[in-house]
């Protein structure tokens, strides 16, 4: 999939909770608020997810895009 088609199904997500997985195996769950054409993203209400019982708050956090694995609805 090319960046420009990545980044226009991305901006139908600004608004809306997603899953994002990172490179170092964390996974975080939050509202997207934005991006950039580098695919950092900022996302609000925040929550770490440790295992499938326990989450970590995090709030309002920017994520450098080349850390991120996946971008999908939770």
């Amino acid at each position: 999939m090319s960046a420009d088609v990545s980044l226009k199904v991305l901006s139908k997500c600004v608004g809306e909770k997603v899953l994002v997985k990172l490179r170092n195996g964390r996974s975080l769950r939050g509202v997207l608020k934005g991006f950039d054409q580098h695919m950092n993203i900022v996302l609000e209400e925040t929550d770490e997810l440790v295992d499938e019982n326990n989450s970590n708050r995090l709030g309002t956090i920017v994520v450098r895009g080349d850390s991120i694995v996946m971008i999908s609805p939770p």
